[in-house]
């Protein structure tokens, strides 16, 4: 249970097309990872994070949603270029036109307002696709403490609650957080996130509980360590929502919308024919 999951490289990445197995080959490339450099299509610059189980540099295959997006995009002859960037640091190369694109990332509210633009939304900025499987999101609380939340935002209004500097939650809680109607403490990732609730800087945290969990496993942390914060959080039920994962493209590029129109129809046809989740299930099945 608490191995750190990380595995030796391989960096194929496989899927089915219309009963067709087609496997890409990647290599190591500047900071990241390149798959298919002779494509006929747009060199694509994609930024993401370590955010196990999704993804992860060393995860097994480096998690199911790198080896999704590669296939999508290497299927539609797009040379594809992926590094793993700190989120803010993602965020901004996406928003300021460093990068094409950012993923994988929550819906973003039309009001959101950007880090790194004065005066300037994120979706002024950044273009949603159309959707895919994501996670719950919700709040997590120290082992044995009372549930602060009965499924209504209102009743955790004043709460000190531990958040993700540059994360996407999901609408309500980040306009009500926006709005100052909680008392927030920033992280700068989702293992500093556990840290500050287990260490009673915050009395909740927000995210995908899997996503905390995994992340502490797959920490450099000695196992006792690891093993004394999983067995000191708890999750608060109900749940907040599902949320689905999408890609962000930079506006910046003069081929975001082409871009986004061969990526939306892509994701139709993976998810028609069944391969989006053969490819969630493949990887977790393999790989934990």
């Amino acid at each position: 249970m608490f191995s750190s999951f990380i595995y030796g490289e391989n960096l194929n990445v496989a899927y089915f097309k219309g009963g067709e197995f087609r496997l890409v080959a990647g290599e190591k490339y500047q900071g990241g990872y390149l798959y298919n450099k002779k494509g006929k299509n747009a060199f694509i610059h994609i930024v993401t994070l370590d955010w196990p189980p999704y993804i992860g540099a060393n995860l097994c295959n480096k998690g199911w949603a790198f080896q999704f997006a590669v296939a999508l995009l290497t299927d539609l002859d797009y040379q594809v270029y992926v590094e793993f960037l700190p989120w803010a640091r993602a965020v901004r190369a996406t928003e300021t036109g460093k990068a094409d694109i950012l993923f994988p990332e929550y819906y973003i509210e039309d009001s959101a307002p950007s880090d790194n633009h004065k005066n300037k939304t994120r979706r002024e900025l950044l273009a949603l696709s159309n959707a895919f499987p994501g996670g719950e999101i919700g709040f997590l609380k120290r082992r044995g403490e009372e549930d602060r939340f009965d499924g209504n935002l209102n009743s955790v209004k004043n709460e000190l609650i531990g958040v993700v500097r540059g994360y996407q939650n999901t609408p309500e809680f980040d306009a009500m957080m926006d709005n100052g109607e909680f008392v927030t403490v920033e992280a700068v990732n989702d293992l500093q996130l556990v840290k500050l609730l287990v260490g009673k800087r915050v009395n909740l945290v927000i995210g995908d509980p899997k996503v905390l969990r995994f992340t502490v496993n797959y920490s450099d942390l000695p196992r006792a360590e690891k093993i004394e914060l999983l067995r000191n959080i708890e999750n608060v039920t109900p749940p907040i929502k599902y949320n689905h994962l999408y890609f962000a493209l930079s506006k910046q590029k003069p081929h975001w919308r082409e871009l986004l129109k061969d990526i939306n129809r892509n994701l139709y046809q993976f998810e028609n024919s069944g391969e989006t989740q053969r490819m969630i299930e493949m990887v977790s099945n393999e790989c934990y």
